[in-house]
C-alpha cells in the first residue's frame, strides 16, 4: 500500500483501537517497518582527492524521483568530484535523528512529505528553500462505495464523511501526515472551537467501529471494488500509485467538499554545510527545484506547486483538476494533538538492552552497540513526556549471579530528578552502551523474568505497562531458568489486574527471534526482527508504541 505498512502482517499485530489511535496521535510525528534505503548517485573520478557527498533524506514515496533527478545532475558528476546519497527515510525518523545525532550524521537536505514535520523540529537549524512536489490528501475507497454512499456527484465535508456509517481505516497517526491532516481538516472545516474538537474525537472513535482494519487491507478492498471498502486518508499520489498497474481501476480518490490539505514536500537545508560540500549542496538544491524535477514528479503521480495534474490522472482514479487547498495552521495542529493526548493512557515501559560482547559485531557504519545507542537516542526524542521509561542493561552474570543492572528507575520522562529530567538521564545512560559490553554472554531468560516481576511490582493502573527487551543473541546462562520454565512461570504469575506485556526486539541474524515470539505470546506482547541494521530505529519506535 505504498509507504503505509500493513502492521497486521509479519511478526507483530497492532490493533487500531480508539485508545491506540489517540495514543499514537500523542507522538504526532515514525516510522514504518521497512527500514531505510539509500542510493549513491554520481561518484568521484580517479582524479579527485576527495569527493563531496551530499546526504539527502527523502520521504520514501518521493525517493525514486530524487534519485533520478540527482543522477548525473550538473555539479554532482564525477568530473565535479561530488555526488549525492539519497536516503528513503520516514519523516518521523528524520525528526528523531535531528534531536539526537551529531551534525555529521544528519542529512544536508531533507524532503519530508509535509511542512508539519519541520514544525516538529523547531529546535533544529532548518531552512526551507523550495518544494519538490505536492499531493492533496484525499479519502481512498472503491467506486462501488462512492456510488452506494451517493457521492458520485460530490462528497460531503470532512466531518460528515468521516463520521458516517462507512468504515474508516486510519493510518498510523504517529507516522502519517495524511491521517494527521485529515483530523486537522475536520477541525478546520468546522471552524475550530469545542464543537470542532468534539468532532475530531468522534472521528477517532469512529475508526474503532467493528473489527480493526489496516489501511493496507482497506486499500486492497477498495482496489477489488468492495462496496464496504473503508475510507482511508491517504495522499492522492498513493491512489495513483496503487492504480498504476491495475487493468480495471476500482480504487478512487474522494475529495471532501471543503477542499484538501496538501502535502507540500518541502526542500529543507539542515544546518550549514562546510566546504567543499557547500557547492555540492547548492547543486543538489538546484537539481531538486528544476524543471526536470517537476517533470519527474508529475510522471510519478505527484502534482507540482501549481496543482498541475500528474501523468494519466483520469485513468488512475484521481481527478484532473486540483482540489481547493485547505490551509492548516501548524500551531493549531499541535494544539489538537495536545488535546488528544489528554485522552490517552500513557505507557510505562521498562527497557532492557543487551550489552554482551556480541554487540561488538559490525553493523552499518559501526557496531551493533553503537547502532543500538543511536537508534535508542533518536527514538527517545520522539516519545511523549507523559510516558514513563526505565532502563536496564543485561548480560550473563553481570553483577554476581544476577544478569542485569538497573541504570535508571522507571519514571515519567518529564519528571525531574535532582534538577535533571528523566529523559536526559536516560539519554546519558544510553550513551554508555558501547563502553558497557560484558564478556558474560547473554542472560536473556532470567533477565526477562526479573524485568516482568519488577514491572508488575511497579505497576501503574493508569498506564499501559510493558517490558521492552532488545537483544542480538540467544540465552547463554545455563545456571538460570530455561525457556520452558520461563514460559510456564510467566503464565502462572500473570495477573489480570496487573498485566505486563513483553515486547522483544531481535537485533541481527543471530538473535533468538523464536524465543522472543514465544515470550511475547505468553504475555500478550509482540516480537520484532531487525536483521537489517537500518531497520532498528524504525522497529524500536514501533515497539515503544506497541499498546
Amino acid at each position: 500500500m505504498g509507504r503505509h505498512a500493513d502492521t497486521s502482517a509479519g511478526r507483530r499485530s497492532l490493533q487500531l483501537t480508539p485508545q491506540v489511535l489517540i495514543a499514537l496521535a500523542v507522538a504526532a510525528v515514525v516510522l514504518l517497518a521497512g527500514g531505510i534505503t539509500w542510493w549513491a548517485v554520481g561518484a568521484g573520478s580517479g582524479d579527485c582527492d576527495r569527493t563531496a557527498v551530499v546526504r539527502v533524506a527523502v520521504a520514501p514515496e518521493l525517493a525514486p524521483v530524487a534519485e533520478q533527478v540527482l543522477t548525473d545532475a550538473e555539479g554532482l558528476r564525477p568530473e565535479d568530484c561530488a555526488s549525492a546519497r539519497v536516503t528513503a527515510q520516514e519523516p518521523v525518523q528524520t525528526v528523531g535523528d535531528l534531536g539526537a545525532l551529531d551534525a555529521g550524521d544528519l542529512p544536508h537536505l531533507w524532503v519530508p512529505d509535509s511542512s508539519l514535520w519541520t514544525a516538529r523540529a523547531q529546535d533544529s537549524a532548518l531552512e526551507a528553500v523550495g518544494s519538490v512536489a505536492a499531493s492533496p490528501v484525499v479519502l481512498a475507497t472503491s467506486q462501488a462505495a462512492v456510488d452506494a454512499l451517493g457521492w458520485a456527484d460530490g462528497a460531503p465535508g470532512w466531518a460528515a464523511a468521516l463520521a458516517g456509517e462507512q468504515g474508516i481505516a486510519v493510518p498510523d497517526l504517529a507516522t502519517s501526515a495524511e491521517a494527521l491532516t485529515a483530523l486537522s481538516a475536520v477541525r478546520t472545516a468546522l471552524g475550530g472551537g469545542e464543537e470542532a474538537d468534539n468532532a475530531v474525537v468522534q472521528t477517532v472513535l469512529a475508526a474503532g467501529r467493528g473489527p480493526a482494519v489496516s489501511p493496507a487491507d482497506a486499500l486492497r478492498d477498495g482496489s477489488e471494488g468492495s462496496p464496504d471498502a473503508p475510507l482511508v486518508p491517504v495522499s492522492e499520489q498513493e491512489v495513483w500509485a496503487a492504480n498504476a498497474d491495475a487493468e480495471d481501476v476500482q480504487l478512487v480518490a474522494v475529495y471532501p467538499a471543503e477542499g484538501s490539505p496538501v502535502l507540500d514536500y518541502p526542500l529543507v537545508r539542515v544546518g550549514t554545510a562546510s566546504a567543499p560540500e557547500a557547492a555540492a549542496v547548492d547543486a543538489a538544491v538546484r537539481a531538486l527545484t528544476s524543471d526536470a524535477a517537476r517533470t519527474a514528479a508529475l510522471e510519478a503521480g505527484f502534482r507540482d506547486t501549481e496543482g498541475t495534474a500528474p501523468a494519466g490522472a483520469g485513468a488512475a482514479g484521481i481527478q484532473e483538476a486540483a482540489p481547493q487547498a485547505l490551509q492548516l495552521d501548524p500551531a493549531e495542529v499541535q494544539a489538537l494533538l495536545a488535546q488528544l493526548s489528554e485522552l490517552a493512557a500513557p505507557s510505562r515501559i521498562l527497557t532492557v538492552f543487551d550489552i554482551s560482547t556480541s554487540m561488538e559485531a559490525p553493523a552499518g557504519d559501526g557496531t551493533r552497540a553503537t547502532l543500538a545507542r543511536d537508534a535508542a537516542k533518536s527514538t527517545l526524542t520522539l516519545v511523549p513526556g507523559n510516558f514513563a521509561l526505565g532502563l536496564w542493561f543485561f548480560a550473563a552474570e553481570l553483577e554476581g549471579d544476577r544478569d542485569w543492572t538497573e541504570a535508571v528507575p522507571t519514571r515519567a520522562l518529564e519528571a525531574e530528578v535532582g534538577g535533571t529530567l528523566q529523559r536526559d538521564l536516560l539519554d546519558e545512560e544510553l550513551d554508555t552502551i558501547p563502553d558497557r559490553l560484558s564478556p558474560g554472554g547473554t542472560g536473556l531468560y532470567d533477565t526477562t523474568l526479573d524485568a516482568v516481576r519488577a514491572a508488575r511490582g511497579d505497576f501503574d493502573p493508569t498506564a499501559v505497562n510493558s517490558v521492552l527487551v532488545v537483544t542480538d543473541g540467544t540465552n547463554e546462562d545455563s545456571r538460570g531458568v530455561d525457556l520452558d520454565e520461563l514460559l510456564e512461570t510467566l503464565r502462572s504469575e500473570a495477573d489480570p489486574e496487573r498485566p505486563i506485556k513483553v515486547i522483544g526486539v531481535a537485533l541481527g541474524p543471530d538473535a533468538d527471534l523464536g524465543a522472543l515470539e514465544q515470550i511475547a505470546d505468553a504475555t500478550g506482547g509482540a516480537a520484532y526482527s531487525a536483521v537489517d541494521p537500518t531497520d532498528l530505529q524504525t522497529v524500536l519506535f514501533d515497539a515503544l508504541r506497541q499498546r
